[in-house]
C-alpha cells in the first residue's frame, strides 16, 4: 500500500511540472506573437505617420517654376492602357524628391496620387479629361518646379453619336456573312469618305504579329504563323494610301497620285464556300482618268447605309473579273490610326 502511494505522489508531481512548464512555454508563444502583432502595427502606422508628415510638410503647396518636363504621354489611351510618364527636371539639384499629382476633369483641386514618389509614374487610363503633373521638393520640404499639366485623352473609337463598336448580335451575324437579300440596301460613295491608309505595311513590318497570334488562340484552324501567310496574301498591295471625297477617289501608289470620279454601278452578293455571303458594292469611272481602274467594289461587311470604320477593296477593268477576286483583298483604316489602334481594333472581332 505504501509503494503505491509513493508512486502515485511522484505521477502527480510529475504532472504538475509538466503543466507549469507548458504554461510558462505557451505564456512565452503568446508574448512573441502579442510582441509581433504590435511590432506590425507600429510599423504600418509608421507608414502611415510618415506618409501623412510628408504631406503636412508640404502643406499643399505645389506651386512652382515649370521647369519640368514630362515625356511619354501618348495621344490617347483606351481605357485600361497602362500610362507611363517620366519628369525631366531641366537642371539637376541635390533632390529626388518627386510627388505626382492629378485632378479629374470635373475638379478644380489638385490631389496627390498615392504611391507615385518618383520621376517615374504608371497609372491606369481610367478617367478621359484627368491632368497629371509632377512636383519635385527641395530638402527644406518647399516645391521647386513642378511640369506643366498633362491631360490624359481616352479615345475607345467611338463613332459621332457615341456608339462603340461593340456589335449586337444581329450587326455580328450580318458581318459574319449571314444575312438576306432583303436586308442588303444602295450605299453611297460617301460611306467610305475620308483618309485612309493601307495595312499591309504594318503586316510587312510585324507590327500585326499579335492579331494573327490572338487569331490563333481563339481557334484551332491556324498557327499565327499560318494567318500571317494568309494575311500577307490578302493584304498585298502597292497603294499605300487611298482618299475619298465625295463622287472623287484618289490613289497613291509608289510616289505618284491619280484621281477620278466615281458612279455607282450597284452592288452585288456573293456566295463564299465557307457557307457565309458578302457584298460588293460596285462603282464604275465616270469619264476617263490616267491611271484610275474603271472599277472599283468595297467590301466592308456592312449591308446597310453606314460610314465605314475600315474596308476591304478591289480594283481593275474587268468588273466580273473583280467579283471572283478571294484571295487579295488590300485593307484599309483611317490614316490617323497608328499601329496599336489597328491592333486593337482588329482583336475586337
Amino acid at each position: 500500500m505504501k509503494k503505491s502511494l509513493v508512486t502515485l505522489t511522484s505521477i502527480a508531481a510529475v504532472s504538475v511540472m509538466l503543466a507549469a512548464c507548458g504554461s510558462e512555454e505557451s505564456g512565452e508563444e503568446q508574448n512573441q506573437g502579442s510582441g509581433e502583432e504590435e511590432a506590425a502595427e507600429q510599423e504600418e502606422q509608421s507608414s502611415e505617420e510618415g506618409e501623412g508628415q510628408n504631406e503636412e510638410e508640404h502643406n499643399g503647396k505645389i506651386d512652382a517654376p515649370e521647369d519640368v518636363a514630362v515625356q511619354g504621354l501618348a495621344d490617347h489611351y483606351h481605357t485600361g492602357d497602362e500610362v507611363t510618364l517620366t519628369a525631366e527636371l531641366e537642371e539637376d539639384i541635390d533632390s529626388d524628391h518627386w510627388h505626382w499629382y492629378e485632378k479629374a476633369a470635373d475638379s478644380e483641386e489638385w490631389e496627390p496620387i498615392a504611391g507615385q514618389e518618383s520621376a517615374e509614374y504608371t497609372g491606369e487610363a481610367e478617367n478621359d479629361g484627368q491632368e497629371v503633373k509632377a512636383v519635385i521638393y527641395d530638402e527644406d520640404h518647399e516645391p521647386h518646379a513642378q511640369s506643366a499639366p498633362v491631360e490624359i485623352a481616352i479615345d475607345d473609337h467611338e463613332d459621332e453619336e457615341g456608339h462603340s463598336h461593340d456589335l449586337s448580335e444581329d450587326e455580328q451575324r450580318i458581318y459574319d456573312g449571314y444575312f438576306e437579300d432583303e436586308e442588303v440596301e444602295e450605299r453611297e460613295l460617301t460611306d467610305w469618305e475620308g483618309d485612309w491608309q493601307s495595312v499591309y505595311p504594318y503586316l510587312q513590318d510585324g507590327d500585326l504579329d499579335e492579331v494573327f497570334e490572338h487569331k490563333a488562340e481563339e481557334d484551332d484552324e491556324m498557327t499565327a504563323e499560318e494567318y500571317k501567310e494568309y494575311y500577307e496574301e490578302g493584304y498585298e498591295t502597292n497603294v499605300e494610301r487611298i482618299i475619298f471625297d465625295g463622287s472623287q477617289a484618289t490613289f497613291f501608289e509608289n510616289g505618284e497620285e491619280h484621281t477620278g470620279t466615281y458612279v455607282s454601278d450597284g452592288y452585288e452578293i456573293l456566295e463564299y464556300e465557307a457557307g457565309n455571303r458578302g457584298v460588293r458594292y460596285v462603282y464604275k469611272l465616270d469619264g476617263e482618268a490616267e491611271g484610275m481602274p474603271q472599277y472599283i467594289q468595297f467590301s466592308d461587311h456592312d449591308v446597310t447605309p453606314a460610314d465605314a470604320h475600315h474596308f476591304h477593296l478591289y480594283w481593275g477593268d474587268d468588273r466580273e473579273a473583280l467579283l471572283d477576286e478571294v484571295e487579295n483583298w488590300p485593307t484599309y483604316y483611317p490614316s490617323d490610326m497608328d499601329e496599336d489602334e489597328i491592333v486593337h481594333e482588329m482583336t475586337a472581332h
